[in-house]
């Protein structure tokens, strides 16, 4: 096997057809690339002629010293790392596999100096973690809620296993006059807006810029991405989400500031809207879960656990050692100044 840099093109042609996180898509990558002060490098590990193995990496040169990440910190990208798509259904041949990326992309980055910062938040579809840990990487679970669509039918089939309030709010909506419908990008910068103002309220900066949000949902295909609004009667907005779409998930991606209509929850409709989709919708049929992006912050946890989803973790992979702490924390000032 040989590990090699890839085009786009050739990325988007290798990716499989499943397995993946939305942001693996190359046009998404291509507008990371656009926004991101570093250089995009596609690795590719071989077998023969077909590309078993994807890491995207962005790397970057500041006078701290290299820095190299997976996905760009500032950019709302809950995770990227690597992919791992081998032609044998062995655990031997997938580990084998896994080995030669981590050790082919440790090399190229030279992340045995010490002035190389290296981290890496990896795909919930990646369990192995361990070739990171060989090469001298620390390794930490994190998690987060995937509700499973998997098997049903219907709404009331989504909704079976929530919290009996959560269940009572969403069936609400059809006493109410408020209506929730797909919209587009202009709706999704209003919802960006909400955004700001929250993270404002616990001093905090938005997790990406107006262009970059404007840029990714231009570039990506239509079945990757759903702005969902309420509405008023006479058409005042009350609150929205932007979900992403891959081929397995729907991402609880960006919105869903605290709203009330009547006295319910308007995120607890609009979460219902989404819900019905997946689940009724042919277009996305192939989509078997709602990933609530995280169940890494506490006050957060308590209303997303209403939704009874698995508790799926997923692996951050980082360079340790004093310095590449003190390295993080100046990297993250500079960073947070320039985003």
């Amino acid at each position: 096997m040989e590990t090699e840099r890839l085009t786009l093109e050739e990325w988007g042609e290798a990716l499989p057809r499943s397995g993946y996180e939305v942001f693996h898509d190359p046009d998404a990558l291509a507008v990371l690339d656009a926004h991101v002060d570093a250089e995009l490098r596609l690795y590719g590990t071989a077998k023969g002629q077909q590309i078993v193995g994807l890491l995207p990496v962005f790397v970057e040169e500041r006078s701290v010293g290299q820095t190299a990440f997976s996905p760009p910190l500032s950019f709302g990208v809950p995770r990227l790392g690597p992919i791992i798509n081998p032609n044998s259904p062995k655990r031997r041949k997938w580990e084998r596999i896994n080995s030669e990326l981590a050790d082919a992309v440790a090399e190229d980055l030279e992340t045995d100096n010490r002035s190389t910062l290296f981290r890496m938040t990896c795909p919930l579809e990646y369990p192995d973690p361990r070739p990171y840990g060989w090469n001298e990487f620390s390794i930490e679970p994190e998690f987060t809620y995937v509700v499973d669509l998997e098997d049903c039918a219907d709404l009331e089939d989504a909704m079976s296993g929530f919290s009996k309030s959560l269940r009572n709010e969403m069936r609400r909506y059809d006493e109410l006059d408020l209506t929730i419908d797909t919209e587009g990008i202009d709706t999704a910068l209003r919802i960006y807006d909400d955004v700001v103002e929250q993270y404002e309220e616990y001093d905090d900066t938005a997790p990406m810029t107006r262009p970059f949000l404007r840029d990714l949902l231009s570039s990506l295909d239509d079945d990757r991405w759903r702005v969902y609004a309420a509405r008023t009667p006479d058409g005042t907005y009350k609150s929205g989400i932007i979900t992403l779409f891959s081929p397995d998930l729907a991402y609880y991606w960006q919105g869903g500031v605290t709203a009330s209509y009547e006295h319910v929850s308007v995120n607890n409709l609009l979460h219902r809207a989404i819900l019905e989709d997946i689940v009724t919708d042919p277009a996305l049929e192939s989509v078997t879960g709602y990933d609530l992006v995280g169940a890494n912050t506490e006050r957060l946890c308590e209303y997303k656990g209403k939704f009874n989803g698995e508790l799926r973790p997923y692996y951050v992979v980082e360079s340790g050692g004093l310095e590449m702490t003190l390295a993080k924390s100046v990297y993250q000032r500079v960073s947070g100044s320039l985003k």
